[in-house]
């Protein structure tokens, strides 16, 4: 320890190291429950590359393992701490190096939060559109390590689409760069993607250059009320194969709502089994909701409400913002999962979570990106109960299993971290997880990248 502590004050200022074991332990872990957590034996917040390439080879000379975190909003436990390990905060590295709106990128460091990118590519009247629930403190460093998503991924993609190079400090302290800042770029394996998703088990990401779209216009949404889950699917699927492109799509089941009145008091009907949460940004938005209206109201909505104006949009949208917050007042602790099925399957999943509650007696909400068949079911339980932690933790695995049974994924946007490494086997299986192994290994033979996630 002591030797470890004198090498990375040889190359670190004393602000950007925290020894003290009270301050390093709350920088333990992230958002996720059910995840092991170690002491680390150290904190670093470096404020430049050449600080991260210190601790790389700090940490390699040593072998001590290294935990990379950002703001640790993460619902997966990939930034949990190991013991013994250096966790290095990326949350300092936060400049915005460059926007610009000829090439339509923007050069940032891992620490941008993302709605701060998101504000500043405003004012060229350009937009970053990866907006995860978390997009007011959540950094673009986590993001890209995690592949995260958000509510406009129906129309505008996921996080991956928008990385276009980035800049990544090896294990041993090398320095790689990969991709490009041109529109298209072919030369060579897709380094920049396989850095995507890898949640920090294969390098440091030090500078990320990021795609950015035009502004679109503010959007108008129309909120649908349905009898049942399978009504509201079936509605999503002809809004999808009539050719609709919105700018979101999102469904709420019953649980969900009625927690969001008890938290909100939204006057939501408490009969409603379902609400369809549907955006458009298109030059004449009012058109495209009176079509999907009608999908709405051919599939058995019982009622629909079209807003006339942005103000009642986001009137709109509110219920959909507060259904995390709402859940989470019903139990003293959730389990988030981020289970993906094909949209055709998407009323099978909802009924299925249904059955699930029920049959281990908890209560399960379900919000879901409608338009990519991405759900979030939402476990409620007493962490201070044995038993009912027990059937919180089954219902969990029921729910991802239940998703790969409908041709899905165990997760679309959160990652796999500690809490679904047994299961990223299960889906994956031998032959693809030997080659990962083996791609991981490449990149970090020592294996003192984020020890323990993923795999």
């Amino acid at each position: 320890m002591d030797e470890l502590l004198e090498r990375l004050r040889s190359g670190l200022p004393d602000e950007a190291l925290i020894s003290d074991p009270d301050v390093a332990r709350s920088y333990d872990r992230d958002m996720a429950g059910f995840c092991e957590a170690g002491t680390p034996a150290a904190v670093v917040l470096p404020r430049t590359v050449d600080q991260v390439r210190h601790v790389m080879r700090t940490a390699t000379a040593l072998r001590v393992p290294v935990v990379p975190q950002g703001a640790r909003t993460g619902l997966s436990g990939a930034a949990n701490a190991s013991d013994g390990c250096i966790v290095l905060s990326l949350t300092a590295m936060n400049r915005i190096l460059e926007i610009d709106p000829v090439d339509r990128i923007a050069v940032v460091e891992p620490g941008v939060v993302n709605a701060d990118l998101s504000r500043a590519a405003q004012q060229y009247g350009l937009t970053y559109p990866p907006d995860p629930s978390s997009w007011e403190t959540c950094t673009i460093g986590g993001n890209i390590g995690t592949a995260s998503g958000g509510l406009c991924c129906v129309k505008y993609g996921v996080t991956a689409e928008y990385v276009l190079g980035l800049t990544v400090v090896l294990a041993d302290g090398r320095l790689l760069r990969t991709g490009r800042r041109t529109a298209k770029g072919v030369a060579g394996y897709d380094l920049t993607r396989l850095f995507v998703g890898s949640e920090g088990s294969l390098g440091i990401i030090v500078e990320a250059v990021l795609a950015l779209k035009p502004k679109p216009p503010a959007p108008l949404v129309l909120a649908a009320e349905f009898p049942s889950a399978a009504s509201a699917c079936a509605a999503v699927c002809a809004v999808m194969e009539q050719g609709h492109t919105p700018s979101l799509l999102e469904i709420m089941d019953r649980t969900t709502l009625r927690a969001v009145n008890r938290l909100g008091s939204m006057g939501l009907p408490e009969s409603t089994q379902a609400l369809l949460l549907c955006a458009f940004d298109t030059p004449d938005p009012s058109a495209d909701l009176a079509a999907v209206a009608a999908l709405c109201e051919a599939a058995g909505a019982t009622e629909v409400v079209p807003a006339d104006t942005p103000a009642e949009s986001e009137l709109l949208l509110q219920a959909r913002r507060m259904s995390l917050p709402a859940l989470e007042a019903l139990a003293p602790a959730t389990m988030i999962d981020d289970v993906c099925v094909p949209r055709s399957r998407l009323g099978d999943m909802l009924d299925g979570t249904a059955a699930i509650a029920e049959r281990h007696g908890l209560t399960i909400g379900v919000c879901a990106h409608a338009g990519d068949g991405n759900t979030h079911p939402v476990v409620c339980f007493d962490h201070r109960d044995a038993d009912e932690s027990r059937r919180a933790r089954a219902s969990f695995d029921e729910i991802m299993a239940l998703g790969l049974e409908l041709g899905g994924t165990i997760t679309g946007e959160h990652g796999v971290g500690v809490l679904k490494k047994e299961w990223l086997a299960t889906e994956l299986g031998p032959v693809a997880l030997e080659f990962q192994r083996g791609i991981r290994e490449t990149f970090d033979p020592l294996g003192i990248l984020n020890p323990g996630k993923l795999f």
